[in-house]
């Protein structure tokens, strides 16, 4: 008999399949059809803080009475309109199910969220999934300072949290690896989501624009972050959830023997429909009886750099033919 429960940033959940936020997690109907398959745990589609601010200054852009008084009324407005919607949805998907239901805060700055936090709390949140993606664009910003952004949000937000805080990340950091461990050293973070998928832009060169490139994964983009999850497996003391590429069972598997304690899926659920979620939760525990592992435990991180045979193929970054034979 396979057992597939674990635990998520201090979480018990049935299994490792945790549907990532997206579309499908920001209304209640697809949130009932999602349940239904049972993932281990869900995170609500996120609320930006971009995105607020946008709307807060349209509608000072719409509506010039000229009083201050009238300015600090609609930016409030907005920010709390925002707020009110997406405290409705965490309730009423609490309503739905036991499985963990994880409110996700897209953030920029560390001002925005302090006054929300206790809000999501009290409405029914599991944990609190920040949502950061900082791109080191500007040649005018040290890496210093684009990181130190990470701690002033994680560490704000952590001062009032009670619930377990995660931390969605991007890749982009001059030493990723010193950033984690650094992170996880002060404990404020209970789990690292690797990686925050980037929007990308294109170029239509027939209409000479620029254009959204395909913002789905593809069943081939894992490797880079298979990467970081085994070389980051067994060096930090709080869980690390993989995300990006995972469209099977078996490229799940190959994140659990890199040391991940869950996977998030989403694009494979556009790809596909939301039956793929029972799919991937069939083929994880038809490989583990193929294998003889009743748990995951028994099995996760075997295939992580610290125990690897050759650990330096995970830090290899040019081709080389002897590496080409390591089995």
């Amino acid at each position: 008999m396979v057992d597939m429960k674990t635990t998520y940033a201090g979480l018990s959940i049935e299994n490792p399949v945790v549907i990532a936020s997206c579309g499908f997690t920001g209304n209640i109907e697809s949130i009932k059809k999602i349940i239904a398959y049972r993932p281990g745990a869900l995170v609500l589609k996120s609320l930006f803080e971009e995105q607020i601010i946008a709307e807060s200054s349209q509608g000072i852009n719409l509506n010039d009475y000229g009083y201050p008084e009238s300015l600090d009324y609609i930016k409030e407005y907005t920010r709390m309109n925002n707020l009110n919607k997406y405290l409705e949805l965490i309730r009423e998907a609490k309503k739905l199910s036991t499985i963990p239901i994880i409110a996700s805060i897209n953030c920029v700055t560390s001002n925005e969220w302090i006054s929300f936090v206790k809000k999501i709390q009290d409405a029914g949140a599991d944990a609190i999934e920040l949502n950061i993606s900082l791109l080191s664009s500007n040649p005018h910003v040290t890496s210093e300072e684009i990181e130190s952004t990470y701690f002033k949000i994680v560490n704000k937000i952590a001062e009032t949290a009670v619930i377990p805080v995660t931390l969605k990340m991007s890749n982009s950091s001059s030493s990723l690896a010193h950033l984690l461990t650094r992170l996880d050293r002060y404990n404020n973070v209970k789990g690292f989501v690797l990686f925050n998928r980037h929007y990308c832009p294109d170029i239509d060169i027939h209409n000479e624009k620029v254009v959204q490139a395909s913002v789905f994964s593809s069943s081939s983009d894992y490797a880079e972050t298979l990467r970081w999850v085994a070389i980051l497996s067994g060096k930090l003391k709080n869980n690390i959830a993989a995300t990006s590429g995972i469209h099977n069972g078996e490229t799940a598997v190959k994140f659990l023997l890199a040391g991940a304690q869950v996977v998030q899926i989403s694009s494979v659920l556009y790809k596909n429909n939301l039956s793929v979620i029972q799919t991937i939760k069939d083929e994880i525990e038809s490989w583990m009886k193929s294998k003889g592992y009743k748990t995951i435990d028994e099995f996760r991180g075997k295939l992580s750099m610290d125990q690897v045979e050759h650990p330096e193929v995970f830090e290899r970054i040019q081709f080389m033919k002897y590496f080409a034979s390591v089995e």
